[in-house]
């Protein structure tokens, strides 16, 4: 029996996900009318085809092949759990993921969609049973964490089998914890975040403190304080 999802395979031969150097986003070369990005990353996009609706199809581009088959891996041991999507199959260069409605973190802000606690608790504990499986739960920030129905879902775990904590996450709590409630009902404009965003990815996240990026980041927002 054939995979329904294997319906998008013909659609998906007219693009082409094209790598960068110096960890800069694919770009995509080719069209098709069938398929829409619903993602783009440094490695790989996320098409939507809609014939298959319950399915997402991450593709690669021929420079990180060898890591769609790191992280087919890391879903199969993360297999079951709620708060990851699923694998469903492989194609030559793409892995099928099942569809995740919701907006992103990152959206959240951008349109004054509240955050619950409870979606902050639910990465925590995601975070936690990546650990139990042996991985490390590194590189979750706004762009790669759904808002579903109050519940938080995490996206992308390409960088679960690399050492090292990159802090993102943690950066992430205190500022909800210390930040967030000041700003949690306010549309924050495009401007703000990517600044936030490009000011964030200079700094070494090893040795900086984040009470000072806070007070940094307030001025974008309250500007000086008297």
């Amino acid at each position: 029996m054939i995979s329904d999802w294997k319906q998008a395979e013909e659609v998906l031969r007219d693009i082409e996900v094209v790598g960068h150097e110096n960890n800069k986003p694919v770009s995509i070369i080719g069209f098709s009318e069938h398929l829409r990005c619903i993602g783009i990353g440094t490695d790989a996009a996320v098409f939507y085809y809609p014939d298959t609706p319950n399915y997402a199809y991450k593709v690669y581009s021929a420079q990180s092949l060898e890591k769609k088959e790191v992280e087919a891996s890391i879903y199969e041991r993360l297999k079951g759990s709620p708060y990851f999507p699923q694998c469903y199959g492989a194609g030559p260069n793409y892995l099928v993921l099942s569809f995740e409605q919701g907006a992103t973190l990152y959206d959240c802000l951008l349109q004054g969609v509240r955050v619950p606690e409870q979606a902050i608790q639910d990465v925590e504990d995601a975070r936690e049973f990546v650990r139990s499986q042996g991985l490390n739960p590194r590189d979750i920030h706004l762009k790669n964490v759904l808002l579903q129905e109050g519940r938080g879902k995490v996206l992308d775990v390409s960088e679960y089998n690399k050492e090292g904590n990159d802090s993102r996450w943690e950066h992430l709590v205190w500022s909800y914890k210390h930040f967030y409630p000041l700003i949690c009902d306010v549309k924050v404009p495009l401007w703000i975040l990517e600044t936030i965003t490009n000011w964030y990815n200079r700094i070494d996240t090893a040795s900086f403190g984040i009470e000072d990026f806070s007070k940094r980041v307030s001025r974008l927002f309250f500007g000086e304080r008297k």
